[in-house]
């Protein structure tokens, strides 16, 4: 028989010491591989703030090309090409270089941003936005649909119209009635949008009234018949708002044109006064309006001014 107990059976012991010298190389590797991993993240970090601070830097140092053209002026042979095609349009109604002149320069000179206000959607409406290159030029005109077709063809146009409620034929009646009203709804310094004067146009959008404006043209209404509503309203607003400005500059240029209409004469003298007259042409009456005393009452320091021909 042979002896159970004679087995070949092995007793393996495991020393103590192979068991923490294993654990102590895996702690090594770990603490390795951490800081491998934090020192990677700070640096991600680092890059990351001073590529961004760079950035920042370069850009307020060197604006960008795109941004400096956009503000930049238009050059004067631009404006002279334009000025020159403008004036040699064929439409019939179209302003001369000699009227087209004055204006420009006006603009030329204005503090950017100018803000432009014109009565009258014309030949000239989209030189008036070019000229106006970093400003504000709003339009204002009579016919709804036709301010509606301008701004749907051209997008970059911002056209209101304006319900007139004046007639040519009664100009001499409501200068009158105007002179009546001049310390109370018709007086020269005041907010339209809450006026009742009849000369007052107080239908624009709210914001027009706030703005301060630098340079406005009259040009507009177009209709020159006895019932049309004449350009009474329009030269008197001018007046009115030039004459209200709460900041900017305190003057304000004032274009009139058709300068030797009955009605554009007598209201330009009455409203925007023969003191304030700088230039003027046959087509073109150019005045400078200053801001007003909030208790000033009268237009025009020489109140001799007086209609001397009836309308026809």
């Amino acid at each position: 028989m042979k002896n159970v107990n004679n087995s070949n059976t092995r007793l393996i012991l495991l020393h103590p010491y192979i068991q923490k010298q294993g654990s102590s190389s895996r702690l090594w590797l770990l603490a390795f591989i951490s800081f491998l991993t934090t020192a990677f993240v700070v640096t991600l970090i680092y890059t990351r703030e001073y590529s961004t601070t760079a950035a920042s830097t370069t850009t307020a140092t060197f604006p960008s090309a795109t941004t400096a053209y956009s503000n930049a002026p238009l050059p004067s042979t631009v404006i002279n090409t334009l000025l020159h095609y403008s004036s040699k349009s064929n439409d019939s109604f179209h302003m001369s270089y000699s009227e087209l002149k004055p204006i420009s320069d006006v603009l030329r000179k204005c503090s950017s941003p100018c803000n432009f206000l014109v009565f009258g959607l014309t030949h000239e409406t989209l030189l008036w936005k070019a000229l106006n290159h970093n400003g504000r030029t709003v339009f204002i005109d009579e016919n709804r649909y036709y301010a509606a077709y301008v701004e749907q063809k051209h997008p970059e146009i911002d056209a209101y119209d304006v319900q007139y409620t004046t007639k040519m034929s009664e100009m001499r009646e409501l200068m009158a009635s105007t002179r009546e009203q001049v310390r109370n709804e018709c007086r020269p310094v005041q907010n339209l949008l809450f006026s009742e004067c009849k000369l007052a146009i107080n239908d624009l959008p709210n914001h027009a009234y706030e703005v301060d404006w630098d340079v406005i043209l009259v040009d507009g209404p177009r209709e020159e018949w006895p019932n049309g509503p004449g350009r009474m309203s329009a030269i008197f607003t001018a007046g009115v708002l030039a004459r209200s400005k709460k900041g900017g500059n305190p003057k304000t240029h004032v274009f009139v044109h058709d300068f030797c209409g009955e009605v554009e004469r007598a209201y330009s003298e009455e409203f925007l006064c023969r003191e304030n007259l700088v230039e003027s042409t046959e087509k073109l009456g150019h005045f400078v309006l200053e801001r007003m005393d909030p208790n000033s009452f009268h237009f025009c320091g020489n109140r001799t001014h007086r209609l001397h021909h009836p309308v026809h």
